[in-house]
Protein backbone atom coordinates (compact mmCIF):
# COMPACT_ATOMS: atom_id res chain seq x y z
CA UNK A 1 0.00 0.00 0.00
CA UNK A 2 1.18 3.52 -0.73
CA UNK A 3 2.50 5.50 2.18
CA UNK A 4 0.80 8.72 3.25
CA UNK A 5 2.55 11.54 5.11
CA UNK A 6 0.39 13.49 7.59
CA UNK A 7 1.47 16.59 9.52
CA UNK A 8 -0.55 18.96 11.68
CA UNK A 9 0.12 22.51 12.84
CA UNK A 10 -1.85 24.48 15.41
CA UNK A 11 -1.60 28.17 14.65
CA UNK A 12 -2.60 31.12 16.78
CA UNK A 13 -4.14 33.06 13.92
CA UNK A 14 -7.38 33.20 11.93
CA UNK A 15 -7.95 30.47 9.33
CA UNK A 16 -7.59 33.04 6.52
CA UNK A 17 -4.09 33.90 7.74
CA UNK A 18 -3.13 30.22 7.99
CA UNK A 19 -4.35 29.72 4.41
CA UNK A 20 -2.30 32.74 3.30
CA UNK A 21 0.87 31.05 4.60
CA UNK A 22 0.39 28.46 1.84
CA UNK A 23 -0.76 30.79 -0.95
CA UNK A 24 1.06 34.13 -0.56
CA UNK A 25 4.58 34.25 -1.93
CA UNK A 26 5.74 36.74 0.72
CA UNK A 27 4.58 34.44 3.53
CA UNK A 28 5.78 31.15 2.03
CA UNK A 29 9.38 32.28 2.10
CA UNK A 30 9.12 33.05 5.84
CA UNK A 31 8.80 29.35 6.70
CA UNK A 32 8.99 27.00 3.71
CA UNK A 33 11.21 28.13 0.83
CA UNK A 34 13.71 30.78 -0.22
CA UNK A 35 11.58 31.97 -3.15
CA UNK A 36 7.95 31.19 -4.01
CA UNK A 37 6.00 31.59 -7.24
CA UNK A 38 2.47 30.50 -6.35
CA UNK A 39 -0.69 31.40 -8.23
CA UNK A 40 -3.57 30.32 -5.94
CA UNK A 41 -5.98 29.13 -8.62
CA UNK A 42 -6.64 25.79 -10.31
CA UNK A 43 -3.78 25.07 -12.77
CA UNK A 44 -1.81 28.00 -11.27
CA UNK A 45 1.86 27.56 -10.44
CA UNK A 46 2.94 26.03 -7.13
CA UNK A 47 6.65 26.56 -7.52
CA UNK A 48 8.95 26.79 -4.52
CA UNK A 49 12.71 27.24 -4.73
CA UNK A 50 15.24 26.42 -2.03
CA UNK A 51 18.25 27.29 -4.20
CA UNK A 52 17.14 29.93 -6.73
CA UNK A 53 20.50 29.75 -8.53
CA UNK A 54 19.72 26.12 -9.46
CA UNK A 55 16.02 26.22 -10.33
CA UNK A 56 15.92 22.76 -11.93
CA UNK A 57 16.94 21.10 -8.65
CA UNK A 58 15.66 21.56 -5.11
CA UNK A 59 12.44 23.11 -6.34
CA UNK A 60 8.88 22.27 -7.26
CA UNK A 61 9.28 23.89 -10.67
CA UNK A 62 6.47 22.87 -13.00
CA UNK A 63 4.08 21.91 -10.20
CA UNK A 64 0.49 23.15 -10.34
CA UNK A 65 -2.43 23.76 -8.00
CA UNK A 66 -4.94 20.96 -8.62
CA UNK A 67 -7.81 22.19 -6.42
CA UNK A 68 -8.48 25.13 -4.12
CA UNK A 69 -11.22 26.49 -1.91
CA UNK A 70 -10.09 29.71 -0.17
CA UNK A 71 -9.62 29.30 3.59
CA UNK A 72 -10.70 25.63 3.37
CA UNK A 73 -8.07 23.70 1.39
CA UNK A 74 -5.42 23.77 -1.32
CA UNK A 75 -4.07 20.81 -3.27
CA UNK A 76 -0.96 20.79 -5.43
CA UNK A 77 1.60 18.57 -7.15
CA UNK A 78 4.99 18.08 -5.52
CA UNK A 79 8.52 17.38 -6.73
CA UNK A 80 11.28 15.82 -4.65
CA UNK A 81 14.80 17.21 -4.17
CA UNK A 82 17.62 16.27 -6.53
CA UNK A 83 18.69 13.09 -4.73
CA UNK A 84 15.26 11.58 -5.58
CA UNK A 85 14.64 13.49 -8.82
CA UNK A 86 15.56 10.60 -11.16
CA UNK A 87 12.49 8.55 -10.21
CA UNK A 88 10.18 10.76 -8.16
CA UNK A 89 10.02 13.74 -10.50
CA UNK A 90 9.57 11.55 -13.57
CA UNK A 91 6.60 9.72 -12.03
CA UNK A 92 3.15 10.13 -13.53
CA UNK A 93 1.37 11.27 -11.55
CA UNK A 94 3.70 13.20 -9.25
CA UNK A 95 3.18 12.96 -5.51
CA UNK A 96 0.35 15.16 -4.34
CA UNK A 97 -0.20 17.42 -1.34
CA UNK A 98 -3.55 18.42 0.18
CA UNK A 99 -3.62 21.00 2.96
CA UNK A 100 -6.82 21.66 4.90
CA UNK A 101 -7.60 24.56 7.22
CA UNK A 102 -10.14 24.50 10.05
CA UNK A 103 -10.97 26.72 13.01
CA UNK A 104 -9.65 25.60 16.41
CA UNK A 105 -9.66 26.97 19.93
CA UNK A 106 -6.13 28.32 19.34
CA UNK A 107 -7.06 29.83 15.99
CA UNK A 108 -6.45 27.49 13.06
CA UNK A 109 -5.60 23.85 12.60
CA UNK A 110 -3.64 22.98 9.46
CA UNK A 111 -3.51 19.36 8.26
CA UNK A 112 -1.23 18.28 5.44
CA UNK A 113 -1.56 14.97 3.60
CA UNK A 114 1.20 14.09 1.11
CA UNK A 115 0.34 10.98 -0.91
CA UNK A 116 1.35 9.18 -4.07
CA UNK A 117 4.49 7.51 -2.72
CA UNK A 118 5.21 4.19 -4.40
CA UNK A 119 6.30 1.11 -2.47
CA UNK A 120 9.88 0.44 -3.64
CA UNK A 121 12.78 0.99 -1.23
CA UNK A 122 13.96 4.13 -3.06
CA UNK A 123 10.44 5.59 -2.84
CA UNK A 124 10.33 4.75 0.86
CA UNK A 125 13.61 6.58 1.36
CA UNK A 126 12.18 9.61 -0.47
CA UNK A 127 9.00 9.50 1.64
CA UNK A 128 11.02 9.25 4.87
CA UNK A 129 13.09 12.27 3.80
CA UNK A 130 9.96 14.24 2.85
CA UNK A 131 8.18 13.37 6.11
CA UNK A 132 11.14 14.74 8.07
CA UNK A 133 11.22 17.86 5.87
CA UNK A 134 7.48 18.53 6.36
CA UNK A 135 7.80 17.96 10.12
CA UNK A 136 10.60 20.53 10.35
CA UNK A 137 8.74 22.97 8.08
CA UNK A 138 5.57 22.71 10.18
CA UNK A 139 7.62 23.35 13.34
CA UNK A 140 9.00 26.48 11.69
CA UNK A 141 5.49 27.50 10.56
CA UNK A 142 4.17 27.17 14.12
CA UNK A 143 7.14 29.07 15.55
CA UNK A 144 6.83 31.85 12.94
CA UNK A 145 3.08 32.37 13.25
CA UNK A 146 2.70 31.77 16.98
CA UNK A 147 5.60 34.06 17.87
CA UNK A 148 4.23 36.92 15.79
CA UNK A 149 0.53 36.24 16.37
CA UNK A 150 0.51 35.56 20.12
Amino acid sequence: MDRVIHCTANLQCPVAEAFAHFTCNDLLHTWLSTVADVQPEVAGKYELFWNPADQENDSTIGCRVTAIAPDVFIAFEWKSPKQFKRFANAADPLTHVVVTFSPSRQGARVDLIHAGWRSSSEWQEAADWQHQAWTLAFQKLEATVNRSGA
